[in-house]
């Protein structure tokens, strides 16, 4: 079984989101270990970007505090390797193409596998152009994570078909960031997506509230919380642990409770 595979074994997953060095790196370190601990089933890392297409205000700015703050890929790759020696909690990366295109996608990708991750997302990446990364993906053991968004059945069929290490359902079309109300039939997706692979299907944009949570969790295999994690690391800056790791288990103990876990 793929690490990724082991984060939807024990049903409903919880996947929250970090901005790699926002406050910084260290906290980030710390940050990765606390959720881990809190029950986070899957970690995504977002390595910063100057311009970060699919992502609202709130991430966005983490996004400029981490790079003003002189984060580099090469540093979340050493940071990686240093979470890696005390947790094995699956990690993907969130970023997008051109970071990995200017890093050199082999190297790149190589890296990934190397230092430890499981999957990697690309917002930014069409479906017509995974070829790009897959092959090289696959060549090193890295699942290239598809999204589906509220489209066309036929799309989300074909992306289904390929997908590999779980499909990222987008609950609304736009950016990132809390939304009220999610009207979106994550439901009906799902359906989509299993009636053409057996795979996990997690969903993620907006979602704030263990109340949130649960009713994604109902619908699918688990909710990814990207916002309203980055915005308590704003919040709090170097202090932001303690209230990270509370907000974690709440949302765990939600989609958990959905799975009666």
């Amino acid at each position: 079984m793929s690490n990724l595979a082991k984060a939807f074994a024990g049903g409903k997953a919880f996947i929250p989101f970090l901005t790699c060095g926002d406050p910084s790196l260290d906290v980030t370190e710390k940050l990765v270990f606390a959720m881990a601990d809190a029950g986070a089933d899957l970690i995504e890392l977002g390595i910063p970007f100057s311009d970060p297409t699919a992502e609202g205000p709130v991430i966005q700015a983490a996004n400029e505090r981490a790079l003003a703050g002189g984060v580099t890929t090469d540093k979340i790759f050493e940071l990686v390797r240093r979470i890696r020696r005390k947790t094995d909690v699956p990690l993907v990366f969130m970023t997008y193409a051109n970071v990995v295109f200017s890093y050199g996608a082999e190297r790149f990708l190589k890296t990934s596998a190397e230092v430890g991750m499981d999957g990697l997302i690309l917002p930014d990446l069409p479906f017509e152009e995974k070829e790009e990364f897959d092959p090289l993906c696959k060549r090193f053991g890295l699942d290239l994570i598809s999204l589906i968004a509220p489209t066309s059945h036929e799309r989300v069929r074909s992306i289904a078909r390929e997908a590999s290490g779980f499909v990222y359902c987008v609950s609304s079309l736009g950016v990132t960031g809390v939304r009220t109300n999610i009207t979106t039939d994550i439901a009906a997706m799902v359906r989509l997506v299993k009636a053409e692979k057996e795979i996990s299907c997690a969903v993620g944009f907006g979602i704030s509230t263990p109340e949130q949570a649960a009713n994604m969790a109902a619908q699918s295999d688990g909710a990814i919380v990207g916002s309203a994690i980055v915005k308590m690391c704003a919040q709090y800056g170097a202090d932001c642990v303690p209230y990270v790791a509370e907000y974690v288990k709440g949302m765990k103990a939600a989609v958990s409770a959905v799975s009666g876990g």
